[in-house]
């Protein structure tokens, strides 16, 4: 399933040529994906009321075309692959006009206390039901 996420970029996000600032992109990603977990009813209070979180392993980004201020973007973010461990996550960033401005692939583990853990099996069949 895919998940869309909409905002506007604001001028403190942006360098000095009036495009989104790289640093801001995994800020935005990053709520995109907060998003999609509520959207899965697994928000990350959710989780956390359940002594589990989500630290990124890695996150790739391609910048494709400048994001400039002022504009209005779609992120859409979807899981491609879940273990009860891991999971892998790809987001987009689109333009009003549907045209391709950034790509990222996000890895993240699942930890408990401060440590990698399996998921219980509930989460993991509600984290099934998403996966593209």
């Amino acid at each position: 399933m895919i998940f869309e996420y909409r905002r506007r970029i604001f001028g403190y996000e942006c360098d000095i040529y009036g495009h989104l600032n790289n640093a801001a992109y995994q800020h935005i990603f990053e709520e995109a994906r907060a998003a999609a977990l509520e959207q899965m009813e697994l928000s990350l209070k959710t989780l956390a009321d359940k002594g589990i979180q989500i630290f990124l392993r890695r996150i790739e980004i391609d910048y494709i075309k400048g994001v400039p201020f002022g504009s209005e973007v779609i992120i859409k973010t979807e899981i491609i692959d879940f273990s009860r461990v891991k999971s892998l996550w790809q987001q987009e960033i689109y333009d009003q006009k549907g045209e391709l401005l950034s790509r990222a692939m996000v890895s993240g583990v699942f930890v408990k206390e401060g440590k990698p853990v399996r998921i219980d099996r509930e989460i993991e069949e509600l984290f099934g039901k998403f996966l593209t």
